[in-house]
């Protein structure tokens, strides 16, 4: 094992499938007795508290929160899966200067499907005009350039997308 865990930071547009993979992939690694923890940004946004939103600030504040975390469990020589938009590039570089055994996992899904997953319902508020903060609606979602591992989940099931980000995981340990 590292001597400090290392840190898979998935990354994708609303709706692409983030927590749905990071929850099975911590099970998964767990199952294998990898010690590794999950932190998610919609958790972590609503721990800040309710005046945490959506704004440039806001979630760059997110994101700080995010890398505090995972830095800190890092440390304790615990893996860490962090599944959060992290879509601006100032977030992007803010986690790439602070974050150290650093791994980016770009899950992959067109904007056109994830508005047709939309569970939290997001993209028919943006579509009727109730909130203007959607990435990948409101705003353009542009990929990580940079990435070690691509999870597309329109092509693939959870469980494979799984089983790869597992080999990949296992691989740098």
């Amino acid at each position: 094992m590292t001597k400090q865990g290392m840190v898979f930071w998935m990354l994708g547009p609303t709706s692409s499938g983030k927590t749905t993979i990071a929850e099975a992939l911590v099970d998964h690694l767990r199952a294998e007795d990898v010690p590794v923890v999950l932190y998610d940004g919609d958790e972590v946004r609503d721990l800040i508290g309710p005046g945490q939103g959506f704004s440039v600030e806001d979630r760059l504040r997110t994101i700080r929160g995010l890398v505090h975390l995972a830095n800190k469990a890092a440390a304790a020589d615990l893996n860490v899966v962090v599944a959060a938009l992290t879509a601006s590039e100032e977030s992007r570089a803010y986690i790439r200067e602070n974050v150290n055994s650093l791994f980016w996992a770009q899950v992959a899904c067109s904007i056109e499907t994830c508005a047709e997953r939309d569970p939290k319902g997001l993209y028919e508020m943006a579509r009727n005009g109730e909130i203007d903060t959607l990435i990948g609606y409101n705003e353009e979602y542009v990929a990580v350039d940079d990435p070690h591992i691509i999870l597309d989940t329109e092509t693939d099931s959870v469980d494979a997308l799984v089983k790869k980000a597992g080999r990949f995981i296992m691989e740098q340990l």
